[in-house]
């Protein structure tokens, strides 16, 4: 298994890191929200700039990370716009879409931008290529708010990213029963060990699923997510206690 490192963090050994998205709509909420991440345990931070009440002006986007970056004091950033038919708050054209990650990866002040992999695969491949072309690492995404796939669906999902090339394929699924998260669970077993090459994230949503934030170290996902202030998606915890299971977690199994 290869490891995706993004400044002083790797993905893909040990602890899986945390990751905290920042969920605002104005750049004051927004830097001060980063502010605040120096008291807590945060390893990458996500903008989820779908939130933001000016994301289709990509000057007032960049005006914003000019200020971000140096607010995270090296936490590496991870560049989210999560559509509304993946659950976000906005819908764009795939178009615009790609013109929009490229353009932050130019700028040089992202580490790692998210690409839902299922726009088409002809714009991913682009968006995907734009982006190394700067040197900035790719999280392929999915999420699935109606449902859990079969095992076998998710690690097809999974497998697809990496084909794309994908630095770190990412899922995310909706559970229905207690059996579902098992079923992710185990498909992330299968392909951290079977199939991927490179780090992976998964998760099952809700409260229900929330067992598969904390075991990634067991099962294989190499990133969880945890809320600062805002949860970004269901079954998200706050992040001192998720640190805290982490920690113990690894002291359990070594």
């Amino acid at each position: 298994m290869n490891t995706v490192k993004v400044k002083d963090i790797v993905l893909g050994d040990g602890i899986p890191k945390i990751c905290v998205p920042i969920v605002a709509k104005t750049k004051e909420e927004i830097i001060a929200e980063a502010l605040s991440f120096k008291e807590i345990h945060v390893d990458v931070v996500e903008w989820r700039v779908d939130w933001f009440e000016h994301v289709f002006d990509i000057e007032k986007v960049k005006d914003v990370l000019k200020d971000l970056v140096p607010a995270l004091n090296n936490i590496p950033l991870l560049f989210t716009f999560r559509t509304s038919k993946e659950g976000g708050e906005k819908a764009i054209e795939p178009r615009a879409y790609a013109d929009l990650n490229k353009s932050v990866a130019a700028t040089g002040l992202v580490d790692l931008v998210d690409v839902e992999a299922f726009t088409g695969d002809e714009i991913v491949k682009e968006i995907i290529e734009g982006v190394h072309a700067y040197g900035v690492k790719v999280v392929a995404s999915n999420h699935d708010f109606g449902k859990t796939p079969s095992k076998d669906d998710i690690i097809y999902r999974l497998r697809k990213m990496q084909d794309l090339g994908a630095d770190i394929p990412k899922i995310a699924v909706m559970p229905k029963s207690k059996l579902d998260v098992l079923e992710l669970l185990e498909a992330t077993v299968i392909m951290s060990e079977k199939y991927a090459n490179r780090p992976i994230i998964t998760m099952s949503m809700a409260g229900t699923g929330v067992v598969s934030r904390l075991t990634g170290e067991v099962f294989g996902s190499a990133l969880t997510f945890g809320a600062a202030k805002k949860a970004s998606a269901p079954g998200q915890i706050g992040v001192e206690d998720l640190y805290g299971v982490l920690q113990l977690l690894h002291r359990s199994i070594q």
